[in-house]
């Protein structure tokens, strides 16, 4: 039997090939793989399950991440996927790998973060598991959320003509991690040592947007409150283009996004450009923002369109069409996942 790389399938292919033949056997189980959480049907409402595994050297850095920041985190990218469904994060369990090199202080400290992320979101912690381990911290955090039955978003309810709109702004959180590693570069070179001073200053949003961001509890909230439930949703974890291409998949559609629509934050920008990279694209391809990338019926357009810190970037078409980027000039780039990919091979 030949032998075939996973860098090859990358994460998502991965997980397409060995879930397969695992067909959904009892009546709660919903939705299984292949959105941003399971849906299981136990009386009235639905529960929603999420899981996600952090790996050092892989998902942080703790040269330059705080261990209370990185307990923060690790919360709140659940929270991000229940609210991606249009539901509510109500518990989680906490499991962890810990190398001979961690106290009891640091530990303590990794869960000073997950406690405030779950005062601020109001989420129980519920259980969990620890284990030693010899390839340094591991954190494997499994969340469950609630929704009542009609009122769960899927990623493949995108229709023709919705519009695709966007919370907040992208590419600050990926910049904020260019900054980090810039100046963890700096610091290493630096005859100063443990003196040196990183160089912070006027950069304090994105290094916020990549310690600590925030699940968007608002926009859903605010999504309610106007009426208005999105024909499908996810989160921006992996970078928008790849986020549009799952959403593509899923509901057999096409879509147009326009460069000039994309909203980026002025931080963001001069970044950008100090470290020569190609600000569109860092918006694209990213990751992390944990923002909201949703799609609504046209008839929503007026309303949407007041929404604070809700932007309009494009349209879904027909399947035939494929996924691209209208650029300022009105040319097309077909939009193509280059966005985080655990398995990708270092250049």
């Amino acid at each position: 039997m030949g032998q075939t790389e996973i860098s090859s399938l990358g994460e998502f292919g991965l997980i397409d090939r060995i879930t397969q033949d695992f067909p959904l056997r009892n009546h709660s189980s919903k939705y299984g793989i292949g959105d941003d959480s399971a849906v299981l049907e136990f009386g009235d409402k639905l529960t929603l399950v999420t899981t996600d595994l952090l790996l050092e050297g892989i998902h942080f850095d703790l040269r330059y991440v705080p261990l209370k920041h990185l307990g923060y985190k690790a919360a709140i990218v659940n929270f991000s996927d229940i609210y991606a469904m249009n539901g509510t994060p109500k518990q989680i369990t906490v499991s962890l790998g810990v190398s001979s090199r961690f106290t009891v202080e640091h530990i303590e400290e990794l869960y000073d973060g997950i406690r405030l992320a779950c005062e601020v979101y109001g989420v129980d912690l519920v259980g969990g598991d620890t284990s030693a381990s010899v390839t340094g911290l591991v954190i494997s955090v499994t969340c469950l959320g609630e929704s009542d039955k009609n009122d769960v978003v899927y990623r493949n309810g995108a229709k023709e003509s919705d519009l695709i709109c966007v919370s907040g702004d992208l590419g600050a959180a990926y910049m904020g991690l260019q900054l980090l590693e810039r100046e963890n570069r700096v610091a290493a070179q630096s005859k100063e040592g443990k003196n040196f001073t990183p160089d912070f200053s006027g950069k304090e949003y994105i290094l916020e947007r990549q310690l600590k961001p925030e699940a968007r509890k608002d926009v859903i909230s605010m999504l309610k409150d106007k009426e208005i439930k999105p024909t499908s949703m996810m989160d921006v974890s992996d970078g928008l283009s790849s986020e549009l291409l799952h959403i593509c998949k899923k509901s057999n559609v096409g879509c147009r996004v326009f460069e000039d629509k994309i909203p980026i934050d002025y931080q963001t920008a001069i970044m950008a450009e100090e470290m020569n990279m190609n600000l569109v694209m860092t918006a694209m391809n990213g990751g992390e923002d944990y923002e909201l990338l949703f799609t609504v019926p046209l008839t929503d357009h007026e309303k949407v369109e007041k929404l604070n810190g809700i932007s309009i970037i494009g349209y879904i078409t027909n399947p035939q069409l494929g996924a691209a980027m209208v650029t300022r000039d009105g040319s097309e780039i077909p939009i193509i996942a280059q966005g985080w990919n655990a398995f990708k091979k270092d250049e």
